[in-house]
């Protein structure tokens, strides 16, 4: 069995349509998304609707919880973050809202034998950065249960979204894996000097795993697939006059970047790591 995981659509249409006619395409049986469906782009409702169409496993994000919410006191927050979560609950309708709370912090399944375990960012946290350079320690426990995990077992394969960048890596018998971003896919590690083109980075991006679904025997392959398909990020980008952030996510979109480049390297900089020497 072939399932597509798909993960951080934002809001970006043309993207997820792109994506779904790639997945059609490519035979699939069944669809998970790890959420982030809203945020940034300015057609979430759309991109919920076929969200629900197609998608069998429906994870929720850190964003589709923190635009959902209802505030008491939403005055108390900064100005943006008021801005931003009217914003999102302006395009969306009161069904979405309470759709999207609903969500649940994560899956799990068996595949050729492997416990795989799905989540937005981590076992215990929808929010969290775990990405590809940081130390064993942290990538080790992404596989361990917590009181928000289905099971108690550590996990044998992890799957997630949240940083918008495809990467696999193995560790103790162990696969974790980022599905990389359907809507905002952008790479942190960056350099004016040593980067390739950019349509490298700004395609759609989504994973395919295959093998026997439900299986907890070892006894047939199991396969990960990353795929990138490239959109029209022109049109996706037609309507930007209505978005309140249409600056940053034109950059981020066009480029490939995180619109907030100084955070991601003073990130870099308290684990050591200089990124103007990577």
């Amino acid at each position: 069995m072939k399932i597509a995981i798909i993960s951080d659509i934002h809001g970006n249409l043309e993207a997820l349509k792109s994506t779904l006619k790639d997945i059609e395409k490519k035979k699939v049986d069944k669809i998970f998304c790890l959420g982030d469906i809203l945020a940034k782009g300015v057609h979430p409702k759309e991109c919920i609707d076929l969200i629900k169409k197609h998608c069998e496993i429906i994870i929720q994000g850190n964003c589709d919880r923190n635009f959902s919410e209802k505030y008491e006191n939403i005055e108390s927050l900064p100005s943006i973050e008021q801005k931003r979560i009217k914003w999102n609950q302006s395009l969306i309708t009161e069904e979405d809202r309470r759709y999207l709370l609903e969500l649940p912090f994560c899956y799990e399944f068996y595949m050729s034998g492997s416990l795989v375990r799905i989540f937005h960012a981590t076992p215990k946290y929808d929010d969290k950065a775990v990405i590809n350079l940081d130390d064993i320690q942290t990538k080790l426990e992404m596989f361990y249960p917590s009181n928000k995990t289905i099971s108690h077992n550590i996990a044998d394969v992890v799957i997630y979204g949240h940083i918008h960048h495809q990467y696999m890596d193995r560790l103790y018998n162990k696969t974790i894996i980022n599905v990389g971003s359907v809507g905002n896919s952008y790479d942190t590690i960056r350099n004016p000097k040593k980067d390739s083109n950019v349509m490298e980075v700004t395609k759609s991006n989504y994973l395919i795993i295959e093998g026997e679904y439900g299986s907890k025997e070892y006894n047939s392959e199991i396969s990960f697939q990353f795929i990138k398909v490239p959109y029209d990020i022109e049109k996706e980008l037609e309507d930007e006059k209505l978005n309140i952030e249409k600056e940053d996510y034109r950059y981020e979109l066009k480029n490939g970047m995180y619109r907030n480049m100084n955070k991601v390297n003073n990130g870099f900089k308290n684990m050591g790591i200089d990124i103007d020497k990577i």
